[in-house]
């Protein structure tokens, strides 16, 4: 779920039904806000990113999630690759001196971008010399590694390699081929990505999975994976 409108720079209010998600026996996640760019070199972006995610980890918490995910963000030349990832740590260090985080961040890896910070796996590990030591949680996009250009085979034990870890999966096939930098989530039965695959990732993540198919075919995936992890 979300604590503001995705799209805007807003702060957080209180939710008006926060008591009875607390009390829900269901896990809580928030994303972040779909701007927020923390690795930015812009201080115009990466200044109200670095506060968004303060305030937005502060809301989570109120809802008793367990965690904030964060797209892991890019930058606009090869030349500031450093730059970005040096900003993810500052990013810990900064909010370390104001007490930490109110929920562990969890940064998601994205599809596209030639500068992203978390699309490709040696990237994540760049990203994870900078954030490792701050208790950094990592959230895994099924759809978002595909359309990246990672191979799904292994994909749990390669990321545990890198990060430690993995907090949460986003379960998505994609509706596009594979290495195509698309962010554009498909039904299991109805993606590029083998079902079976995806079944895998479930089964050995060891982590919560969160299905952002398409609502219409929620339903069926549910189904899928029942019948394929009973």
């Amino acid at each position: 779920m979300f604590v503001v409108d995705p799209q805007s720079w807003d702060k957080p209010v209180p939710h008006p039904r926060a008591a009875e998600i607390v009390a829900s026996p269901i896990d809580v996640v928030v994303h972040s806000s779909y701007q927020i760019n923390v690795a930015s070199t812009n201080n115009r972006l990466r200044m109200p990113s670095r506060n968004a995610v303060a305030q937005q980890a502060a809301a989570a918490a109120e809802l008793g999630a367990f965690g904030l995910v964060v797209h892991g963000g890019h930058v606009r030349s090869d030349a500031e690759l450093a730059a970005g990832y040096e900003n993810w740590r500052k990013l810990f260090e900064r909010q370390q001196d104001k007490g930490g985080f109110a929920v562990p961040i969890l940064i998601e890896n994205t599809a596209g971008g030639n500068h992203a910070m978390a699309r490709y796996f040696d990237s994540i590990g760049r990203l994870w010399d900078q954030v490792g030591d701050f208790g950094a949680g990592f959230c895994l996009d099924t759809c978002h590694a595909w359309a990246g250009g990672e191979d799904l085979v292994g994909v749990v034990e390669r990321i545990k390699g890198i990060t430690g870890r993995i907090d949460l999966v986003h379960l998505n096939s994609s509706r596009d081929e594979f290495d195509s930098g698309a962010d554009r989530h498909a039904n299991l039965a109805d993606g590029t990505i083998d079902p079976q695959l995806l079944a895998e990732v479930c089964r050995t993540a060891d982590a919560p999975v969160i299905l952002e198919t398409p609502v219409d075919g929620v339903a069926a995936d549910l189904a899928y994976l029942r019948e394929h992890l009973g």
